[in-house]
């Protein structure tokens, strides 16, 4: 199916998270080595389709002024169709999507769910509430969660809820770091609610001079986070010891993105915020102690009032909230 040799899809993918995310490459190599592999195939192709929507490469760059990104989403469908029904694969971000999708079993509906959050920025959706907020980011991470649970052994719908639940807190945490550069490129995704209780007009969030009222929406923004990544805890007791230490070290280094972005307040937004690599050493210890310890916790409910992915199943899912606007 696939015209690439084994390693070169591999290589692609591990230069593609080298360059795409400092914070999850970290955390992905305390995986096994056929679980990395998949996972950083995966994130490849989520990479490519991004990149291809808007027109650049590993998320730098300018779309020309020739870009069609309707065009562009379209073909990408269409590749994902012809993935899943066993054609050859030229592009290596699709011959490695091809062989994670069919080894893994990964829905279809998950992969054109991720591909319809690439629709919401094509559309320039408007985001009016947080429910709304959230949705957008359970097709661009909550169901990339998804994904990545199957790959790693997870089908309970109970745990896919709790990986869904960390790509929300994921996603939550990149709006706010991002809120200044996505302004720079037309995009907000911050509630238009929020916007106004602020003060800030959507059309000057970038403006110095809300600095300190957007830093407010952006602290609101990063506490909204927390329930979510409490919940996404309680799925790591599902998952092989290695990969809920990978997972619960991507959880710590995520969230303490969003720690330093509330605490730079008004001067969050003067250079991108990341974590140093003595920082990320104590998160990954950390994450270490907290993959262990979720081998002795028991089961415990989904906290209520938490969003809800769309498609849950409602058998397993009895005092579900359901998802608005999905």
């Amino acid at each position: 199916m696939s015209a690439h040799p084994d390693g070169s899809l591999l290589a692609h993918a591990t230069e593609t998270i080298k360059v795409g995310s400092k914070s999850f490459a970290a955390a992905a190599r305390l995986f096994d080595a056929p679980t990395r592999r998949s996972v950083l195939m995966l994130y490849a192709w989520c990479r490519h389709c991004d990149d291809v929507v808007d027109g650049q490469e590993l998320g730098h760059g300018v779309a020309a002024a020739s870009h069609d990104p309707q065009g562009e989403l379209a073909r990408l469908y269409e590749q994902t169709r012809r993935a899943y029904a066993g054609d050859a694969m030229i592009d290596p971000a699709f011959a490695a999507f091809q062989e994670v999708a069919l080894r893994h079993a990964i829905a279809p509906r998950h992969a054109f769910d991720h591909l319809a959050g690439f629709g919401m920025d094509v559309m320039e959706t408007r985001y009016e509430t947080i429910e709304d907020t959230l949705r957008y980011c359970y097709h661009v991470a909550g169901v990339v969660g998804l994904m990545m649970a199957t790959i790693m052994g997870a089908r309970d719908p109970r745990v896919l809820d709790r990986a869904c639940d960390l790509g929300l807190a994921f996603q939550l945490t990149n709006i706010a770091r991002d809120i200044v550069d996505d302004a720079g490129i037309g995009r907000c995704y911050l509630p238009a609610q929020w916007l106004r209780e602020a003060g800030i007009p959507p059309h000057e969030l970038a403006l110095a001079r809300h600095r300190a009222a957007l830093a407010r929406v952006a602290a609101r923004l990063v506490d909204h986070a927390e329930p979510y990544y409490d919940s996404s805890m309680a799925g790591l007791q599902a998952l092989p010891l290695r990969s809920a230490w990978a997972i619960a070290t991507a959880r710590n280094v995520y969230r303490q993105i969003g720690i330093e972005v509330k605490a730079r307040g008004a001067r969050a937004w003067d250079e991108r915020v990341g974590t140093s690599g003595a920082a990320k050493l104590k998160l990954l210890a950390k994450g270490g102690v907290q993959a262990l310890l979720s081998r002795l916790r028991p089961a415990t409910a989904r906290p209520a009032g938490l969003w809800q992915r769309p498609g849950a199943d409602a058998a397993a899912h009895p005092h579900a909230v359901p998802a608005t606007g999905a």
